[in-house]
């Protein structure tokens, strides 16, 4: 067992493609991080492969803010206390009802994830009009449960493209400073095991394949084509990691990072 660095933030996007939040702890669970991506809008216009609306349609999107109405409930799993002090951390989810999401709109006003006016302002001038909202336990996610990236990966895709890139850019759920001034060093890590903390394990299954979400900018959600460019020509279109939860368990900031095998 070697430490390679430690976890330098953790977040997660409770409304697929809107901003997300930082947290000062975080439970990864078999399904990824709690919390994460519980609710998505589906876009009646879309492909039935990928039903939902996101930032790659509408980059304004990101400008929204979601922030969970209990974020007391919305931590950690009701039963995550008790279950840590038997060794076995099985997360018992609330009810659904328990989890709802208000929305902070780029002008500030605050509507529920359901009220019609966000659902109007999402839709927009030419853009889709068939939208609900759908909310799951599980993480609406594009591919694996956690996405894992290294601010030397994202400190050297700026130098390459002659900007300082906010790192919120890659919406990862583990920022990782590892060890090595190296960017890409994540990518050694594909098909071994990971802890982080005390508890939790995570498998890193394979490279991030990225798209055109790295090239909007989180605060303006002004594109800036360039960054993907760069990605595709000089990395294959990959940055970061995806891993899967191997086994569960709460991490914090500043927590090592350590190569199992």
């Amino acid at each position: 067992m070697t430490v390679v660095g430690k976890v330098e933030s953790l977040w997660r996007y409770p409304v697929k493609s809107m901003a997300g939040e930082a947290l000062p702890a975080a439970f990864f669970g078999y399904a990824g991080v709690y919390g994460d991506r519980m609710y998505a809008f589906l876009n009646s216009s879309a492909p039935p492969g990928f039903p939902y609306l996101t930032g790659r349609d509408r980059r304004e999107m990101l400008l929204y803010r979601p922030r969970f109405r209990n974020p007391a409930v919305a931590s950690m799993p009701p039963n995550q206390a008790e279950a840590q002090k038997l060794a076995e951390l099985s997360p018992v989810y609330p009810d659904l009802a328990e989890l709802e999401v208000d929305v902070e709109t780029p002008s500030g006003q605050l509507l529920a994830i359901d009220d019609p006016a966000l659902l109007a302002m999402l839709a927009g001038q030419g853009a889709p009009s068939g939208l609900s909202p759908i909310r799951s336990h599980r993480a609406m996610i594009d591919c694996r449960p956690v996405s894992l990236i290294s601010t030397q990966t994202i400190r050297q895709l700026g130098e390459e493209v002659g900007l300082a890139l906010d790192a919120r850019r890659f919406r990862a759920n583990i920022y990782a400073r590892l060890d090595t001034p190296d960017g890409f060093a994540e990518e050694a890590f594909v098909g071994r095991r990971l802890q982080l903390g005390p508890r939790a394990v995570v498998a890193v299954i394979e490279r991030d394949a990225r798209c055109k979400m790295i090239t909007i900018d989180p605060d303006t959600a002004e594109e800036t084509p360039a960054i993907m460019r760069s990605v595709a020509r000089v990395h294959g279109g990959n940055a970061g990691t995806y891993c899967a939860v191997m086994t569960e368990g709460v991490v914090h900031p500043g927590d090592p990072i350590v190569l199992l095998d």
